[in-house]
């Protein structure tokens, strides 16, 4: 039997393309793409076994479909092609072992991030009961360079005072966005990209697209103080993050960013 030939590499080969299908499902989930992949890999589970069956007509249609769809496809998942490529291009060192800590390869105690998450929760917060409108965006791996040249540089311990005055209505630093890297902010007034997400319901503001649009363009997490409600987000991948209470939040961002 076939079976008994089973080598280590082919089941090397079948974990990998598992962990591929899973992390290609990650980023298309709770999105449109999400059903154009689950037909992309229905067609090709149909051409396998039209193949096993030599059906030749029918597994030449289709085998032609899937090589010519490969080009339509590039452009259909663009943005997810996109952030796939940014995952496993932002991945450093560190990101490695955490990924292995995960696997159980490598047991030891993740770091703490320097980051004062506790100061940040509180000023937006803070700035949510008097309906102050915020946009806060977090540096994890990917560089932010190419957004912070579009805003006024500082560098400045971050602290709930300090991240209160900036966005202070009558400020001048308030409109745009604050970048916060390793316990610092750098940058002010930044202009962020807008994602082009039509789905996206119409009671979000310039404020939340732009959110979105800048944590789907690199590994970046940001917070959202609506001036309309008052009502903080926590966007994270492109996608709004759920949370109940301030520490519940606090220990999300922990988590993200460690």
């Amino acid at each position: 039997m076939d079976l008994i030939n089973l080598r280590i590499l082919d089941i090397l080969d079948i974990v990998l393309v598992a962990f591929l299908l899973y992390y290609i499902y990650k980023l298309v989930k709770g999105t449109a793409a999400i059903n154009i992949f689950i037909g992309i890999v229905i067609i090709y589970l149909v051409w396998k076994l039209t193949q096993f069956l030599a059906m030749e007509m029918l597994s030449s249609v289709l085998g032609e479909f899937i090589g010519v769809g490969m080009f339509a496809l590039i452009v259909v998942f663009q943005q997810e092609i996109r952030k796939f490529l940014l995952m496993i291009g932002s991945t450093n060192f560190g990101r490695r072992r955490k990924f292995l800590r995960q696997l159980k390869f490598i047991r030891d105690t993740p770091e703490d991030s320097v980051t004062n998450i506790k100061a940040i929760v509180e000023a937006c917060n803070s700035m949510g009961t008097t309906h102050t409108g915020a946009l806060i965006v977090i540096k994890r791996n990917t560089s932010l360079d190419f957004v912070k040249t579009t805003g006024d540089s500082m560098d400045v311990l971050v602290n709930t005072p300090i991240i209160e005055s900036i966005f202070y209505k009558n400020s001048p630093l308030h409109d745009g966005a604050m970048i916060i890297e390793d316990n610092h902010i750098l940058a002010t007034r930044v202009i962020l990209p807008v994602t082009n997400d039509s789905t996206m319901p119409l009671r979000f503001g310039l404020r939340h697209r732009a959110a979105v649009g800048i944590t789907e363009k690199t590994d970046a997490l940001a917070l959202v103080v609506s001036e309309e409600t008052g009502k903080l987000s926590y966007i994270k991948n492109g996608e709004f993050v759920m949370f109940k209470t301030k520490e519940e939040l606090e220990e999300k961002i922990k988590r993200d960013l460690t």
